[in-house]
């Protein structure tokens, strides 16, 4: 019992000791290739365990690597079932770890010991010839074994690995080390080629006319070239400790609005141009075109202000001479012959013109009356390129042309089905004319609502679109015209009142030819010039018959007749002398037969009887076909202004 018992011992010390050499395998064999461990391991089980055979498998599914080693000459005598299970699959369930295998006829038994949940990781087989392998003692050795080798198997990977990626960051850093030796070599150079480029940028700038300045964004001065130092005649030093701006440099006139344009562009970041008086270091001021530019970075910030400022004086100075020189040349002009498109030196026409140039820069409202052709529209025109609206739209409306019934969507537009017809919004012409200049002929022809709409347009500045429901604000100049006398038609009750005064605000009298005589052959030459350049021809004179009936023709149609009496002579006419058919002048407006003649004679003896026995007829109604003017075969605006002069009542003529 005691040989028993001190063998029993012997053989525990021997098991300590090896579970404590396959428990240490894992720091054994650290740093070991995988193969070896497969090799090393099935060494070890031979050893220790006195196996008579050994085969291990150790598996890595995330490194997808597998090694195997067998030992002993025992593989034989395991059944082909299970040789062919760990040759094909590897995989063991959990019942195979426990069962052993033994032969009848031999004395053989063995043992898998998977190393993982099921196998994964790999397996370790053992066989023996002793009868009571495998005992628990076996069964402990062979499983601390397999899941040291497959811990080491695992560690091995990594430790592999972990040296990978060692050298990799061993190579990196030395590929890093290298660029950053390449970049600080080529920065380097790229600083010298700056600096370079720098004074050579600085000489450019100081031998460049313009005055140049470079301004921080907090308004630190960092840069000034050297015309800009010579003329205020100061050091960089003293021109970077000036405050900025400095508006003492600027002519006291320009310092104010200097400053406002200055803030405006600085405070907003955006880029500004402006003209400034500059003083030099003398004492004297020049003209510069100074523009203000911002630089930004990536992230829209201001990094940098560049002011570059151009001498402009001379091209100044030039200005105000030629301005100077327009003006007078304008002055002489308008002295001698023409008014814009306006021909003639006449004192009446004189009289309109100086009218004219005092309500022209005004944004009053005018009223232009004369007979027909006397040139209103030009007068309007005239007006409105003379005025402060002058480059926006002048509009003009007739409107005699206009049905009544559509004339209220002509001058106000209307909405998209406002009316029949009306298949989409239309802007109207006090809507087109906004900030410029509308002008309205034959004004006395609007109906009585449209004459309503138009005098809240005057009174509010506002209107509605036919078919509208919101008030449209519109910003227009209005002229009116007309060739009837609006008193009297006040009277007659076809004109509000409350609207003539809304328009007679400054009212305008274009006089009649016949009132300007001596204007005759400056018109002449002006049309004779104007249709002969159009035609191709050349035309040098007048005949003297022609001349002196073109002076003492009254002149019913006044410039329009005139003009279109031009153009028929210019187109007939075979040879540098112009000539007229005395018959051209001896047509009259069509109308019933004149009770009277207002002929010259008759105007100066029984002017008032004729124009009585007209109003008679007519029954006190002065326009239209069948009123006095027509009779008589005058416009209705001159027998209105005679009416006035003789201070006749027409009133007491009409029925009732």
């Amino acid at each position: 019992m005691s040989m028993d018992h001190s063998a029993e011992l012997v053989r525990l010390r021997a098991t300590v000791r090896d579970l404590l050499a396959l428990s240490a395998i894992p720091e054994v064999w650290v740093g070991r290739e995988p193969p070896a461990l497969a090799t090393e391991l099935a060494d070890l089980l031979i050893e220790s365990l006195h196996l008579d055979f050994a085969f291990v498998r150790l598996c890595d599914p995330e490194m997808r690597q597998t090694v195997e080693a067998i030992r002993g000459d025992a593989w034989s005598t395991f059944p082909e079932w299970l040789q062919q299970r760990l040759a094909v699959s590897g995989h063991i369930s959990h019942n195979e770890v426990v069962n052993h295998i033994r032969r009848p006829d031999e004395s053989f038994s063995g043992i898998v010991i998977p190393i993982g949940v099921n196998g994964e990781r790999g397996l370790v087989a053992a066989a023996c010839y002793r009868l009571d392998f495998p005992n628990e003692t076996d069964r402990q050795l062979l499983s601390v074994a397999a899941n040291s080798a497959g811990t080491a198997f695992r560690s091995a990977h990594l430790v592999n690995e972990l040296r990978s990626a060692q050298k990799v960051l061993r190579d990196r850093e030395q590929e890093l080390r290298t660029a950053r030796d390449e970049l600080e070599i080529k920065v380097a150079e790229r600083t010298s080629e700056l600096r370079g480029s720098e004074r050579e940028l600085r000489q450019i700038l100081d031998l460049a006319p313009q005055l140049v300045a470079v301004i921080g964004p907090q308004g630190d001065r960092l840069f000034a070239n050297r015309v800009l130092l010579e003329m205020l005649g100061l050091t960089f030093e003293e021109w970077r400790n000036r405050p900025f701006p400095s508006l003492s440099s600027f002519h006291p006139d320009d310092r104010e609005r200097f400053a406002s344009v200055f803030e405006t562009g600085f405070t907003r970041g955006a880029p500004t141009a402006f003209e400034v008086r500059v003083g030099g270091r003398d004492g004297t001021f020049r003209w510069f075109l100074v523009h203000h530019n911002p630089l930004r970075d990536d992230h829209g910030r201001i990094t940098r202000w560049y002011l570059v400022a151009t001498d402009i004086d001379d091209r100044k100075r030039a200005e105000h001479k030629l301005q100077q020189e327009n003006i007078a040349l304008r002055e002489e002009i308008d002295k001698t012959s023409m008014f814009e498109e306006i021909v003639g030196t006449s004192p009446p026409l004189r009289a309109a013109l100086s009218h004219l140039s005092k309500v022209a820069p005004t944004d009053s409202t005018v009223l232009i009356t004369g007979e027909t052709g006397t040139g209103k529209e030009l007068i309007a025109r005239a007006i409105h390129k003379r005025s402060p609206r002058s480059a926006r739209a002048f509009v003009a409306v007739n409107c005699a042309a206009i049905p009544s019934s559509l004339i209220a969507s002509e001058l106000f537009g209307h909405e998209k089905g406002a009316f029949t017809g009306a298949l989409q919004r239309r802007q109207g012409r006090f809507e087109l004319a906004d900030g410029g200049t509308l002008f309205l002929d034959e004004v006395a022809e609007l109906p009585a609502e449209t004459q309503i709409m138009l005098l809240r347009v005057l009174q509010e500045r506002e209107f509605e679109r036919v078919g509208g429901s919101g008030p449209v604000r519109v910003n227009v100049r209005v002229i009116a015209a007309t060739n009837r006398d609006l008193h009297a038609a006040v009277a007659d009750g076809t004109f509000r009142a409350d609207l003539f005064y809304r328009l007679n605000v400054f009212p305008l009298d274009v006089p009649a030819l016949r009132d300007r005589r001596s204007d005759v052959p400056l018109l002449v030459e002006y049309f004779t010039h104007r249709y002969a350049k159009r035609l191709g021809k050349r035309i040098r004179r007048l005949t003297k018959e022609t001349s002196q009936l073109l002076q003492a023709y009254d002149w019913p149609g006044n410039i329009r007749e005139l003009q279109n009496v031009i153009e028929r002579a210019v187109i007939v006419c075979d040879s540098d002398t112009l000539s007229i058919d005395a018959q051209w002048l001896s047509g009259r407006s069509p109308g019933p037969a004149p009770a009277a003649s207002l002929s010259t004679g008759t105007l100066a003896t029984h002017e008032k009887d004729a124009i009585e026995a007209a109003l008679k007829d007519s029954k006190g109604r002065v326009a239209g076909p069948l009123g006095a003017a027509g009779r008589l075969g005058v416009p209705a605006s001159t027998l209105e202004s005679k009416i006035k002069a003789l201070q006749i009542d027409k009133r007491r003529f009409k029925p009732g």
